[in-house]
């Protein structure tokens, strides 16, 4: 079951017709619209999860976009030969926005929130000269490390703007659990910890029915079955014959409808793909271009019969060049793998994941109301 179309496709690619069908795709896919909701800005792909989830929060505030997107801009120039002096215009920047601009960026936080706001205004203040000493002694490591725990600050700043849950989920799906908004998983191996960040404001059925899972303990000592370097890792299939999470008190397996959020859309596309829609040209809010994507496997014939088995994306550049892939719209991404990459890069099948926990933002969770 679930994704076995990716290998057929794998093997595709690394013949002679990957050539044409990557200029296909690269072609298909550039014409993302422009929105509020993730504002990702143009050019080359993300590739960093944390930043995905991020530009992913559905606020409208420019000046802390900017602000987001100065310090992001960081990472691109110690890529490019360490510019240093660039770097330091990104961080000039920066502080012209925390000194100048803090009215705007305080207009669209709700008031009860307000000082909690301040006070982290305040702490990304205290980060720019860590961040300005780094790059003055040219230590590439510093520099990476002050820019992380500023954009961990931003980060903060921009989910304590999201006054509410921005969209309706349509009520044919009231009977699946909900997730109305983010929360955080610690997954345990016998290779070592993983921490992810599930997102439900851009895909809340799928990402409730992961919550709710986890919060059953279904994925206690359940082994990956599925492993292929630098390609997926899968789990989720539970001991017996059934494939997926039958649910005890209905005695039926639970279906999970496809949920992709486009960019540009106000609430997400559900039970069939980009590409059956028509709309292969547009990208999801949440695209497969980072290491540790979460995504929920399914059938390939079959856009609504995924359950309880998901897959890490171990990111191939050669199969899903970043903004060029074959994997978005096809199947739902409900969240990031944002600490243990390193343990995610261990692990292969017959490793077991040994316990699964929600250490933050199960309040977000939403039980069926019948």
């Amino acid at each position: 079951m679930l994704i076995q179309r990716l290998s057929f496709l794998k093997h595709w690619l690394k013949t002679g017709l990957s050539f044409l069908l990557m200029v296909t795709l690269s072609i298909g896919l550039c014409a993302a619209k422009d929105v509020q909701i993730s504002r990702l800005p143009a050019g080359n792909a993300i590739t960093d999860g944390k930043a995905l989830l991020r530009y992913a929060l559905p606020i409208d505030n420019s000046t802390v976009r900017d602000l987001q997107a100065t310090l992001e801009d960081i990472s691109t120039q110690l890529r490019a030969q360490r510019r240093w002096s660039a770097i330091a215009s990104d961080i000039s920047k920066a502080n012209r926005i925390l000194t100048d601009k803090q009215d705007a960026l305080l207009a669209t936080v709700p008031e009860a929130k307000k000082s909690e706001a301040e006070a982290l205004l305040e702490q990304l203040k205290q980060a720019i000269p860590d961040l300005q000493a780094a790059n003055e002694a040219k230590d590439r490591q510093q520099v990476i490390d002050a820019r992380s725990r500023a954009l961990d600050l931003v980060g903060q700043l921009e989910e304590i703007m999201v006054d509410k849950f921005p969209y309706e989920v349509p009520a044919a799906y009231s009977n699946l659990p909900q997730l109305k908004g983010r929360a955080t998983v610690e997954f345990t191996t016998n290779k070592g910890k993983i921490t992810a960040i599930v997102d439900g404001y851009s895909a809340p059925v799928t990402a409730g029915n992961f919550i709710d899972l986890v919060q059953r303990g279904f994925y206690n000592g359940l082994p990956f079955t599925r492993a292929e370097e630098s390609y997926v890792l899968q789990v989720g299939d539970p001991p017996g014959p059934e494939v997926g999470f039958v649910d005890p008190k209905t005695k039926q397996y639970r279906a999970i409808p496809l949920e992709i959020l486009v960019k540009g859309d106000p609430a997400p596309t559900y039970g069939i793909t980009l590409e059956d829609a028509g709309r292969f040209r547009e990208q999801p809010v949440l695209p497969f271009s980072a290491y540790g994507a979460m995504a929920l496997a399914r059938p390939g014939d079959d856009p609504n019969g995924g359950s309880s088995q998901f897959f890490f994306f171990l990111f191939e550049p050669e199969l899903t060049p970043a903004g060029a892939n074959l994997l978005d719209g096809r199947y739902a991404i409900f969240g990031y793998v944002t600490e243990g990459k390193e343990v995610l890069d261990q692990l292969k099948a017959g490793d077991k994941i040994e316990s699964a926990k929600v250490v933050q933002g199960l309040e977000n969770l939403q039980q069926p109301k019948t």
